[in-house]
């Protein structure tokens, strides 16, 4: 979602998205973290092609080109297809030049319908990676017999026409190093200043004019286009996490192109830079006291007593880590900034608590490499010391476009203190997000409000009560704003509830996008 914790390096915000898109949570002797990679189509021993025919759209001239291409797809794993689209630059100016978006389909098992596209969330989520290596976990049965199931990644993501920032020691520094001073002085502001000043400035030399073109507005207009050129006359579409905000902004734009739209672990549109940073403190301080509630329930804890002097020792413990860093054997310090990464990983997912359990015990111990496994996953940090994506890269350079942002440090240290009593283990390390973004090479021309997307065809919000990253509330603020909003409530834990949770909220997302069936007013699993 958006922002970082001392201004420049990742916090719980900045992959506000359903992580086990890109990290699977299966068992692995310390930690998970099976990193999907792409389409791979270079051990097939042929290819055959398809193609897509577009459907007529009443476009203006300079766009005819774009609505009106064929598709071609060529066979890749699994018996997916790949292929390539293009799409303007600048929407405001289509002659300016065009960039390339990538997607994968699984084409429908059983009687097709249409498409339905669908994306992870981040923004910088590879949708493509989505379908093309966790296609089951994205959709069910249901689902991938009625539909091609289209995933794609987003301008500036993964495959299409990437933001491009720094090397991968670039990033190591970016995302690890510790910054000099005491956090929220002078020279840690001025420190974390610099760095965000230097980062956006490798974007821009390494990324070019699109770097000005990669926000949620031009995504959606890139949504109508592969709707377009997919053959639907309507979008059907399945959005997590971020996802849902670049589906309720087409909802915006296009309502009459709206056919069956999800929107699970909603954002809420007209929430501020600062409003959701303090939403989600909330929604990770729940979480991480859920954790311990459990905890402290299990044989091997390394938590004793209350759930408040459990909160009290990561208090504790982060301020430890804060004065005094944990050096990992390959030379990175532990500090409180990634030992928050490391925290709130697996908070995303309840079944991954017991991997929560471990990193807290090794780090007890003066261990740093358990919460280093779980920050480099997060990252997509691979073994090697590589990047497995350009996803840091692209959520910043989306977010700095989609909100406004102020880094008078006067005003940050009020909102860090509010922070911290909102939230006062998780709080303190999301504040002065707004140095990166407000250093950053473009400013934001759009202005964040309620949405209605007046006339379009019904939407189902699905929202989850303990979700940590898209806290329950946006989810009953947004299908409130829609003129045509319907709420589907999931009570329980985790990120995102759709083919995660239970048999009541598939069956109801399932109806929905396959017959049209609106869940009852006020429905609860």
């Amino acid at each position: 979602m958006t922002t970082r914790p001392d201004g420049s390096r990742p916090t719980p915000r900045t992959r506000a998205r359903r992580r086990t898109t890109r990290i699977a949570l299966v068992a692995m002797a310390a930690i998970t973290a099976l990193t999907l990679s792409g389409c791979v189509t270079w051990f097939l021993p042929a290819k055959t092609s398809h193609t897509s025919s577009p459907v007529s759209e009443n476009v203006p001239a300079d766009l005819k080109p774009f609505y009106d291409q064929v598709l071609t797809w060529t066979s890749c794993s699994g018996g997916k297809q790949c292929t390539t689209a293009k799409t303007p630059l600048d929407w405001a100016n289509p002659s300016a030049g065009e960039i390339e978006l990538a997607l994968i389909r699984q084409p429908a098992k059983g009687t097709k319908q249409g498409s339905l596209l669908v994306n992870p969330g981040g923004p910088g989520g590879s949708g493509y990676d989505f379908v093309a290596n966790s296609v089951d976990y994205a959709t069910d049965s249901t689902l991938q017999n009625s539909f091609d199931v289209v995933g794609f990644d987003p301008r500036g993501v993964g495959r299409s026409t990437a933001v491009k920032c720094y090397d991968a020691k670039g990033m190591d520094a970016y995302l690890y190093d510790i910054t000099p001073g005491v956090r929220g002085s002078d020279q840690w502001i001025a420190e974390n200043t610099t760095a965000a000043k230097d980062f956006g400035s490798a974007c821009a030399k390494n990324t070019g004019a699109l770097l000005d073109h990669v926000d949620t507005v031009s995504a959606a207009r890139d949504l109508d286009l592969l709707r377009a050129t997919l053959g639907d006359k309507k979008l059907n579409y399945l959005g997590y996490s971020y996802g849902t905000y670049l589906g309720t902004i087409y909802a915006d734009l296009f309502p009459g192109k709206t056919g069956r739209l999800v929107l699970d672990g909603a954002l809420d549109p007209a929430a501020s830079n600062f409003d959701v940073t303090e939403v989600q403190a909330k929604g990770f301080e729940s979480a991480l006291r859920a954790y311990l509630a459990d905890c402290l329930k299990q044989k091997g804890c390394p938590f004793s007593g209350t759930v408040e002097q459990g909160m009290a020792t990561i208090t504790s413990l982060l301020a430890s880590v804060e004065k005094s860093p944990i050096r990992n054997s390959d030379g990175r310090e532990l500090g409180a900034n990634t030992l928050v990464t490391a925290i709130i990983y697996p908070l995303y997912d309840a079944t991954a608590w017991s991997y929560l359990s471990d990193m807290f015990t090794s780090v007890m111990k003066g261990d740093a490499s358990y919460a280093f496994t779980l920050a480099d996953a997060y990252n997509n940090r691979q073994d090697d010391g590589t990047y497995g994506d350009n996803s840091t890269e692209a959520f910043t350079a989306i977010n700095c476009l989609d909100y406004s942002y102020d880094d008078n440090p006067a005003t940050m240290r009020e909102q860090a203190a509010e922070l911290a009593k909102a939230a006062p283990v998780i709080g303190p390390y999301m504040a002065y997000g707004d140095i990166g973004c407000g250093n950053w090479p473009y400013k934001t021309t759009y202005e964040r409000g309620p949405i209605a997307a007046k006339g379009s065809a019904p939407i189902l919000v699905v929202g989850t009560t303990n979700d940590p990253a898209t806290p329950y509330v946006w989810a009953k603020n947004l299908a409130g704003e829609l003129e045509n909003g319907h709420l589907l409530t999931y009570k329980g834990e985790g990120h995102t509830a759709y083919n995660k949770s239970n048999s009541c909220v598939n069956d109801a997302v399932d109806a929905f996008l396959v017959k049209g069936t609106i869940p009852a007013d006020g429905k609860t699993c």
